[in-house]
């Protein structure tokens, strides 16, 4: 990596860890957009971070059930591009991604780690694929009862982001001239270039 240049993903990284301790709601989350059939989407999806021993150098992860329409259109198109934005710091990151998929091993330990309602919805999917059409919320609720899963189900997915390019637009620079710049990784190293905002 050249050593004048920020890694944009660790800046990432610290931003939402700085976001997250001014109660930022928005610090756990990103929208992923993809295109299906030619047709784009978006939607909103928690940002995890993957700790070094995890994954390699520390970097980013989605987690997904394969039952969802946005695994198959993750795997119709290995890029995806997210957002996001951090209000307590009037921060914004626009990244394009690669997906690698996750080891199993680490997928199933890091679902041990979710609340109770997520796991019982995992289990759920393996009956009632998400987006699927159900009878109202009561039966959803009712289908939700029970005792707590131990297991991670089959269906459960993980995907950790490879950058390939990342823009970072501050809004909130003390001479109100936004600060926007975009991040290329070509392999080796990162390169920074200043844009207009």
């Amino acid at each position: 990596m050249n050593a004048d240049v920020p890694d944009p993903v660790a800046l990432l990284r610290e931003d939402r860890a700085r976001a997250a301790e001014r109660a930022d709601r928005m610090a756990n989350l990103c929208v992923v957009a993809t295109v299906d059939a030619g047709e784009p989407e978006a939607r909103t999806m928690v940002l995890r971070d993957l700790e070094p021993a995890l994954s390699g150098p520390p970097s980013l992860g989605l987690f997904v059930n394969s039952t969802s329409p946005k695994f198959g259109e993750f795997r119709q198109s290995s890029t995806v591009a997210l957002v996001v934005y951090l209000p307590s710091l009037a921060v914004q990151y626009r990244l394009r991604c690669s997906l690698e998929q996750l080891p199993e091993g680490l997928v199933r330990a890091s679902w041990q780690l979710r609340p109770p309602i997520p796991k019982r919805m995992d289990w759920l999917y393996e009956d009632h694929p998400q987006s699927s059409v159900i009878d109202g919320r009561e039966a959803l609720v009712d289908l939700l009862h029970g005792p707590e899963p131990t297991v991670a189900p089959e269906s459960a997915i993980g995907f950790k982001l490879v950058a390939e390019s990342v823009e970072r637009l501050d809004l909130n620079t003390e001479d109100g001239i936004h600060d926007r710049r975009r991040y290329a990784f070509d392999g080796q190293s990162w390169h920074e270039e200043v844009l207009v905002p």
